[in-house]
């Protein structure tokens, strides 16, 4: 929902950086595995109960996703690029809420939910991207990719600020997961709608 609006400050800080960054020799890819690393880091900390730790390394991960874009948009983008920045996020926004299960058996159940929502709002996104990629059609409203981005209610900015807000508080895990699952299904409800009207032959 606010991804279109923050991409262009987000571009305008990063760029530079990754301009720097690519100076040095050092590729998108590796920023992208380095990013997976410390999401992966913060994952063990939620397990743990490292909340402060967990905080700093999931800002961290969402530091080096929007890095690795910056380095690619100075070098040129690639589509291995493309597959692992996306592939590599799903990978990461799953691993917290298993996270919260591994930490405490109470929390599976939200977890669970959380994660079946997360699957939702991905396949919707990754299989119109496929479509649109086939019938030519194009956005550039939330920065330039590697394929389309289709929006919706939960984006990158509502889960990065639903990670951070339970990272900081594992308490309200499970009463935020249910109620922020939700909100992913109603994004995936609208993405499928919209998909029905731009693809339909009929």
């Amino acid at each position: 929902m606010f991804d279109a609006r923050l991409r262009p400050l987000v571009d305008r800080i990063l760029d530079p950086v990754g301009a720097f960054v690519a100076r040095r020799g050092v590729t998108a890819n590796q920023v992208s595995f380095a990013g997976f690393g410390l999401g992966i880091a913060a994952a063990i900390a939620v397990a743990l109960g490292f909340e402060i730790a967990a905080v700093v390394l999931i800002i961290a991960n969402r530091a080096c996703d929007g890095l690795d874009g910056a380095v690619a948009r100075s070098t040129g983008g690639t589509d291995l690029g493309a597959y692992l920045d996306i592939t590599l996020d799903f990978l990461f926004y799953s691993a917290v809420p298993f996270a919260f299960a591994v930490a405490d058996p109470a929390n599976a159940m939200a977890a669970a939910f959380l994660i079946f929502s997360f699957v939702g709002t991905g396949s919707s996104f990754l299989a119109f991207a496929i479509i649109a990629q086939k019938r030519g059609i194009s956005t550039e409203i939330r920065g330039k990719k590697g394929f389309f981005y289709l929006g919706g209610l939960t984006e990158g900015s509502e889960t990065i600020i639903f990670l951070l807000v339970v990272a900081f508080r594992p308490d309200l895990f499970v009463p935020l997961a249910w109620a922020f699952g939700c909100l992913c299904w109603i994004t995936t409800i609208t993405r499928v709608r919209y998909a029905i009207e731009s693809f339909s032959d009929l």
